[in-house]
């Protein structure tokens, strides 16, 4: 299951209270010393909401290994620092499925249908006002940059929000809120159990 939508819309929360293993797609940002990051257009700050800033082929090679082994290793990524800090292994054990999560997860809908791997993508929308007071308390909480630094961010994906959702729909996510998605992310693992268990 690829869950996505604009930074701060809840996904990690409705990740959460799915259940469901968690496979967390922030993890595997860019550090900030690679000279391949975007910036902001008339900025020197990193464009961290730009696909670029991800690497997509790591993330999907992830989500593969954990759909035909059950467990991947992971790196560990402090958003504050820029930098990966580790690296731990997500194990499934027993479940059927299993939601990687993250603002880039739309990037790879298509590849991951491809693949065979797709359960469902669903694209979390929570209103532009209500989104940019969940992603400043939550980043000015943790820490996450400077103070400027995230009210120029919240700013520009504020006035950005409607694009930013429809073009993760137009990558093929279905567009939801919170009650949706955890509703779909329910059914979906009620239906994979079933088939394990009559194929079984």
């Amino acid at each position: 299951m690829l869950l996505c939508g604009p930074s701060g819309s809840g996904k990690s929360l409705v990740a959460a209270r799915s259940g469901l293993p968690v496979l967390r797609l922030d993890d595997f940002y860019k550090e900030a010393d690679d000279p391949t990051l975007p910036l902001v257009e008339g900025s020197s700050d990193i464009d961290w909401d730009h696909p670029g800033s991800w690497d997509a082929q790591v993330a999907l090679d992830a989500i593969t290994r954990l759909c035909a082994t059950g467990s991947t290793p992971v790196p560990v990524y402090d958003i504050s620092l820029s930098a990966r800090t580790g690296e731990e292994t997500l194990r499934l054990g027993r479940t059927p499925l299993f939601i990687a999560e993250g603002i880039f997860a739309a990037e790879i809908v298509e590849r991951c249908r491809e693949l065979g791997v797709l359960a469902d993508a669903l694209c979390l929308s929570r209103g532009s006002v209500t989104t940019f007071r969940r992603r400043f308390v939550r980043d000015l909480k943790e820490g996450r940059k400077s103070v400027p630094f995230l009210l120029r961010r919240g700013w520009r994906l504020m006035r950005a929000e409607r694009t930013i959702i429809s073009r993760q729909v137009s990558l093929g996510a279905h567009p939801c809120d919170r009650d949706e998605a955890l509703g779909r992310l329910a059914a979906a693992a009620a239906g994979r159990q079933a088939r394990q268990q009559s194929a079984a």
